[in-house]
């Protein structure tokens, strides 16, 4: 399978020991090292979680802020109407409405990247779910995106404020910035997503509960982490 990645790849795999649990900071360099591309990687955390994912009450689901942003342009749709929707207008928000914007989804588009919508908004909007929904883009309030405040919703996601959730097979991966961010920037983002993963811990869950860290860039291999850290008093 080695034989099928760019000689990039290959490249970077070599300046790094794969039998090695890297110290968050020591990753973080491990992976700058690595050849760089011709346009600006995403590097992405991702967490390895003890939890069956197919029992509800062991759901990871959360928001975490990224000290130095994520380095994306995040496209914000806001279904909200009167003064919210005059305020998501204020805070940047790109798109803007409720019945003529469920209409506009309803028809295909989806272009964007976080949907906002006020608790009034939100009797219209669950007509979405099964447009939104498979996308993540469905608006919850426990990530903070059902909400009266929506100039505040929208100044927090543009800032970098990323939502996680657990996926089918007990992983978490949650984007941490650019491959151009200095190494500190891209380790303080990354150790607050693994501090936000663990605060959201189901109470449910038994055992060890972070198993893998690795952090990685669109191109690159994953750099694994030391759980360790994290895990004290836990």
């Amino acid at each position: 399978m080695q034989t099928n990645r760019s000689k990039r790849y290959r490249a970077a795999a070599q300046q790094m020991d794969r039998t090695k649990a890297y110290n968050l900071t020591d990753a973080v360099a491990t992976l700058k090292k690595f050849p760089p591309t011709k346009f600006d990687q995403t590097v992405t955390l991702s967490l390895r979680l003890g939890v069956d994912p197919k029992q509800s009450d062991q759901m990871v689901r959360g928001t975490c802020p990224l000290p130095h942003g994520s380095g994306k342009r995040v496209r914000v749709l806001v279904f909200a109407e009167g003064e919210a929707a005059k305020a998501a207008e204020e805070a940047g928000a790109e798109f803007i409405g409720l019945k003529d914007l469920i209409q506009k989804c309803q028809e295909g588009f989806q272009d964007f990247d976080v949907a906002i919508a006020t608790p009034a908004a939100m009797t219209e909007v669950r007509k979405l779910g099964k447009v939104l929904g498979p996308r993540g883009l469905m608006p919850n309030p426990r990530t903070g995106t059902v909400t009266d405040d929506t100039a505040k919703a929208v100044q927090e996601v543009k800032a970098g404020r990323v939502e996680f959730k657990l996926d089918k097979n007990g992983n978490v991966a949650v984007p941490v910035g650019k491959f151009s961010f200095e190494e500190n920037a891209l380790a303080e983002n990354a150790n607050s997503v693994i501090e936000a993963v663990m605060r959201a811990r189901p109470a449910t869950a038994k055992g060890r509960f972070l198993e893998g860290v690795t952090i990685s860039a669109t191109m690159s291999p994953g750099v694994h982490i030391d759980p360790a850290p994290y895990l004290s008093g836990i």
